[in-house]
This record gives C-alpha cells, structure tokens and sequence, in this order.
C-alpha cells in the first residue's frame, strides 16, 4: 500500500510538472552511469539531484569524485518518486522495469543510446543539451571535441601504429563497431580484432592473442575478487607473453562511457605506444 501511495504522489507530481515542461528542468535524476557523467558535465548547478551509485565507483566512473558531490540512486522506482524529479535520465538497457513504470505513471525519461563510437558522444551531448536545456554548453562542448578528434584521426592516418590486441575479462575484446575500437584507432594503433573477424562484443581466445603476437596488448582494468572471468586476465601464458618486450596499457574509467573525458584516454594509449603527443 505504501509503495502504490508513493507512486501515485508521483504521478499526480509529474501531471504539475507536465505544465511546465517548456521551462528547463529544476529536479533531474540521471540512474545510468553514462547518462551520469554527461549529466554532471553539462547540468547547471543545482539542476541535478541524484546520479547512480556507479557514479561512485572509480574502476568505472571517470568522474567518481566528482559523483561526492550529489545523492545516488539504486534504479528504483520508488526511490526516484521520493525525489520527486520533473526529469528522469537513462539509458536505453537501464533497469528497464523502472523505466516502463515511471513512463506510465507520467514521468518525463529521457533515453539515451549507449555510445558506440567516438561520434555518437557529440550525439548523446547534444541530446543531454536539450533534456537540460543547456544547448549552447553542450555545442560548445561538442565543437571542442570534434577539433580535437580532427587533429587525433589526422595524425592516426600519418602512418600505421602497432599492432594491438584488447583483452578483457572472459576473453572479450574491442571489436569492430565499438567504443573500444574507435579509441584504439583513433589513437594510431591498429586493433587485431577486425582482422580475426571479430565485431564489437567478440570474444579473443587466449591462444588466438599468444598466436598474434601483437605489439601491444590492452588489458582492461582488474577487478579485486576471484571470478573465474578475471582469472583470464592473470593467465600465466598471458604473464609470460606481458613479460616478452612489449607495449602494454591498461583500459581507463574514460573507455567505459563515451563522453569527452574519453579524449584524455586516447592522448594517454598514444604516449603507452611511444607515439608523438599532440597539443
């Protein structure tokens, strides 16, 4: 009963609110953690509320500690009504039952795609512009973005990088048609994966990257814990191969969420493989 209580304060405080729906919104909670970080970078002050508990966590947030600063969200339903938002954000795979409810019961959710390539962050900032109400910010923010991804593909296209293999947990990799991939080439280096077939979630047995020899090897970022998927990540035959004269990195919070933090990612994999840094 008290759960049905709540939810019905949120519909009739989200029918007020529909009234006002010309004026930026003065209430968002963002529950996913890239709409988070987009949120954070372009949100007046005052104008976010809540973020998601992953906002906190630093092995997947690019903006952890920036994340101190605001209340966090666990995705429920009643939990975001309490809030009382006159803006929800989301992503297209977050918690989708709480998103089907707070649709129904009136709330305004803006969803976003997640970021498949460096391009689709100029895309998702510009939607979180308008959501806002902080266009000429978030065009502002995206013109900075696309001159320096000018200047980064031009150099990439100087001369071909080393050869690189991504290797995450469970054997996934940065395949064609993904963020990972567009960071790596982007960067100068040529990512193996599309050469084995590989597309954006496929998964690089552990012979098939001893086999390739690559010249440099993208581990993603360790977890504590003793999962069998982060077993894979301290194979012995993947130490023994790290131990043979090679370029190595690690991945970086900035590779989980495409936003422009991802930028200092790519200066970052370029000075890992020896590659001249830009201004």
């Amino acid at each position: 009963m008290r759960l049905r209580a709540v939810l019905l304060a949120g519909l009739w405080l989200a029918g007020a609110a529909s009234g006002a729906a010309a004026d930026p919104a003065q209430r968002v909670v963002s529950m996913n953690l890239c709409t988070d970080q987009l949120a954070m970078l372009l949100a007046a002050p005052g104008q976010l509320i809540s973020v998601s508990y992953l906002a906190r966590d630093a092995r997947s947030s690019a903006m952890a500690e920036v994340a101190q600063n605001f209340d966090i969200n666990h995705g429920l339903a009643e939990e975001i009504a309490f809030l009382r938002p006159d803006l929800v954000l989301a992503g297209r795979y977050t918690t989708r039952v709480t998103v089907d409810m707070l649709q129904r019961l009136g709330y305004r959710v803006e969803v976003f795609q997640p970021e498949n390539t460096l391009d689709d962050i100029r895309t998702n900032l510009l939607q979180m512009g308008r959501a806002l109400g902080r266009e000429a910010e978030a065009e502002r923010m995206a013109e900075e973005m696309q001159q320096t991804l000018l200047s980064l593909r031009e150099a990439a296209d100087d001369k071909p990088g080393p050869e690189t293999a991504v290797y995450y947990s469970s054997g996934y990799t940065a395949g064609a048609r993904s963020l990972g991939h567009d960071i790596v080439t982007t960067a100068g280096l040529q990512n193996i994966a599309p050469k084995l077939g590989l597309g954006a979630s496929g998964i690089l047995p552990l012979e098939a990257l001893i086999l390739s020899d690559a010249d440099m090897v993208i581990r993603g970022a360790s977890y504590q814990g003793y999962s069998r998927s982060e077993e894979m990540l301290r194979h012995p035959a993947l130490e023994r191969m790290l131990a043979a004269p090679r370029l190595t990195a690690e991945t970086r919070p900035e590779w989980t969420c495409g936003t422009p933090l991802t930028l200092s990612a790519i200066h970052d994999l370029r000075a890992a493989a020896g590659l001249e840094p830009l201004e």
